[in-house]
C-alpha cells in the first residue's frame, strides 16, 4: 500500500493496483496548487469524509475526468449522482467489500455542507483495508470516545489524523486519538494550510515522541509505503 500526501487531507492511496483518492483539494491549496496537476492524477475512487470546500472542491472534476466512483455519505453520493458522476452511497457503521478491500464508514465530529450551501449530512471517516494493511482516516473530527471502538474490531497499521487544532483536533488530543485506535504509527493531516491550522512542525513531532508515538509530515507531493 503507497499512500501519497497532496496537502490538506487530500491523499493518495495505491492498493492492489487500484487508485484511491481521499478529499481531493488541490487546485484552491496554495500549498499544493502548484505542485500537483489534478488532470494527471489517477482515481479509480474518490472517498469523502465531508463536504466542506477544502475536502471536495476538485473531486468533481477529478471524478469526470478519471470516471472514479465517488463512495460518502448518503447526501454527499446523492449530490454527486445528480452530476452524472458514478458513487457508492454509505453511512455510519456500514462496510463494504470493493475490488481494493474493505471500507468502513465511521463516525467523526465536525460540520458538513456544501459551498453551495447544500447539507452535506453527518461527517464521518473511513477504516479500509486492503493488502493485509489496515488504516484509519479521520478525517475533520474532534476527539471522540468512538475511536475506541476501532481497535475491538481491526489492529490499524496507520492512523491519519487531523492535527492543526481550530477546526479539528490539535496535537495533543490527537496523541490521545492515536492511544484510543491503539495505533502509534500517525500521518498528520490538515495542518499549515491557512493561518488558523498553522503548527509548529517541530514541536508536534517531538510531542509525539515523547509519548512513545512516530507522527509523520510527509512534503505535498511525497509518499510512505506500507
Amino acid at each position: 500500500m503507497k499512500i501519497t500526501y497532496y496537502g490538506q487531507n487530500s491523499l493518495g492511496i495505491e492498493v492492489s493496483d487500484v487508485h484511491i483518492l481521499i478529499d481531493p483539494f488541490i487546485s484552491g491549496n496554495p500549498l499544493s496548487k502548484d505542485k500537483i496537476d489534478i488532470m494527471s492524477l489517477k482515481a479509480d475512487y474518490i472517498l469523502l469524509t465531508h463536504a466542506h470546500q477544502d475536502h471536495i472542491l476538485d473531486a468533481e472534476a477529478i471524478a469526470k475526468n478519471t470516471n472514479a466512483t465517488i463512495v460518502s455519505n448518503y447526501e454527499i453520493a446523492m449530490y454527486y449522482q445528480a452530476k452524472g458522476i458514478e458513487v457508492h452511497p454509505m453511512n455510519h457503521g456500514g462496510s463494504w467489500d470493493f475490488e481494493f478491500g474493505n471500507v468502513k464508514y465511521v463516525n467523526a465530529i465536525h460540520t458538513s455542507s456544501f459551498p453551495d450551501g447544500t447539507y452535506g449530512g453527518q461527517p464521518g471517516g473511513f477504516v479500509i483495508e486492503g493488502e493485509r494493511k489496515n488504516i484509519y482516516i479521520a478525517g475533520d473530527t474532534a476527539l471522540t470516545m468512538d475511536m475506541k471502538l476501532i481497535p475491538m474490531s481491526i489492529k490499524l497499521d496507520l492512523a491519519i489524523l487531523p492535527i492543526g487544532d481550530n477546526f479539528t483536533m490539535g496535537v495533543d488530543d490527537a496523541i490521545i486519538a492515536s492511544d484510543f485506535v491503539k495505533c502509534d504509527k500517525v500521518l498528520g493531516v490538515h495542518y499549515d494550510t491557512f493561518g488558523y491550522i498553522e503548527i509548529n512542525h517541530e514541536e508536534a513531532v517531538k510531542k509525539f515522541y515523547d509519548a512513545g508515538k512516530d507522527l509523520m509530515l510527509l512534503e505535498i507531493g511525497s509518499s510512505l509505503e506500507l
